[in-house]
């Protein structure tokens, strides 16, 4: 199990809409290579926010999603959530303050570090948290000048 931490520039803050474009370009990414991915919010009005700039995706970029308890029975490739997941994926996308409990049945976990101080601190705890449960951790710097 591991966990990969993106750091983003120093414009992106927690609840800015920069943020969540980043987050909705990084699990595109991550459904190209033929994952199936939770995503997990901390609120309904955020599951919905990321839920319309997914929408907003290019025809040829588009990514197949649905937020939780719409969509086709098993679930869209991507799930939006802002409770515990239902069904078992490869991939969460943790977009909390906390590391849930359930964040160890996923292969893998991807999480964010903004550039506010409360959101480095929460995702300090986070790392570390994953740390403590003995998962491999990676960083990496987000980089797409269209973004920021």
């Amino acid at each position: 199990m591991k966990a990969k931490f993106y750091i983003m520039p120093d414009s992106v803050t927690t609840d800015s809409e920069a943020f969540d474009k980043i987050v909705c370009n990084v699990l595109a990414q991550y459904y190209r290579n033929g994952e199936r991915i939770q995503v997990y919010t901390s609120s309904k009005q955020h599951a919905e926010r990321l839920d319309e700039v997914l929408w907003q995706f290019e025809p040829e970029q588009f990514v197949p999603h649905n937020l939780s308890g719409e969509g086709p029975q098993g679930g869209a490739p991507v799930e939006i959530s802002w409770q515990a997941p239902r069904q078992r994926r490869q991939c969460l996308v943790n977009l909390t303050e906390t590391a849930p409990d359930f964040a160890r049945n996923f292969q893998h976990i991807i999480d964010f570090v903004p550039a506010d101080e409360t959101g480095k601190a929460a995702a300090r705890e986070r790392y570390r948290v994953y740390r403590q449960q003995g998962l491999q951790l990676d960083t990496a710097a987000y980089t797409n000048p269209e973004i920021t």
